[in-house]
Parts: structure tokens; C-alpha cells; sequence
């Protein structure tokens, strides 16, 4: 009995773990490149009542969201050094992620863009 059991068990694995398509791979796949700091990416976060762009950051890096409502993005910076950042997700912002390996031969390569306007000199008169 099992024998029988363990019998259906591996050929219901085996039957599950052929049904996932190719571009789940490859997205898993992906997905695991990144994490382990072999893919750059930029990050551009925009604020969607206005358009206009907030911030921008690219490199070598691991994205996730956290409980809190951030993006938290993991950046390699040197062979053992890495930096961490925390973007705000509310109503108002959203965010898009490119893959942009191969744009730059420096594996620390890192930018971080905040994009503001600068309010006009005001001139005071008593």
C-alpha cells in the first residue's frame, strides 16, 4: 500500500512540474537573476496625479514591498557593499521597473535621481 502511495505521489510531482509554461521559467528565472545582483534595472517612480517623475534609481538590484507600504530596493554597490532604500508607495505614486543589463560595463554602477522643482527666488520687501 506504500508502495502504491509513494508511487501516485511521484507521478502526480512529476505531472505538476510539467505544466508550468516557458515564460513562467523564464520570469522565475529572472526573478532569481536579480535577486542575486546579476541584472541592472531602473527604477522610475512617478506621481500619478501630476505625471511627473519623482525619483529615478539604477543599478544592480533586488526590489520587493515590504508590509509598511515601500518598495525596498537592495542595491550592490562594491564586491561586499550594498546600500538600501526605501520608496513610499501611497494613492499618488507608482512605480515602473526596466531591465537594463547590459547599458553599463561597471558592475557597481548607481545612480539615484530625485526629481523636484526648484521654487523661484521671491523677493521680500518690508
Amino acid at each position: 500500500m506504500k508502495k502504491i502511495l509513494l508511487a501516485l505521489a511521484l507521478a502526480a510531482s512529476i505531472l505538476l512540474c510539467g505544466c508550468s509554461s516557458e515564460a513562467e521559467k523564464a520570469n522565475y528565472n529572472i526573478s532569481k537573476q536579480a535577486d542575486y545582483f546579476e541584472s541592472e534595472r531602473k527604477i522610475t517612480v512617478y506621481n500619478a496625479r501630476t505625471d511627473k517623475v519623482i525619483m529615478e534609481a539604477e543599478g544592480y538590484m533586488s526590489i520587493s514591498n515590504n508590509s509598511n507600504n515601500e518598495l525596498v530596493c537592495t542595491v550592490k554597490v562594491g564586491p561586499d557593499s550594498y546600500r538600501k532604500n526605501y520608496i513610499y508607495l501611497n494613492d499618488y505614486t507608482m512605480y515602473v521597473v526596466e531591465d537594463i543589463t547590459g547599458a553599463h560595463t561597471d558592475p557597481y554602477h548607481y545612480k539615484l535621481y530625485f526629481h523636484t522643482d526648484i521654487l523661484p527666488s521671491v523677493e521680500v520687501k518690508p
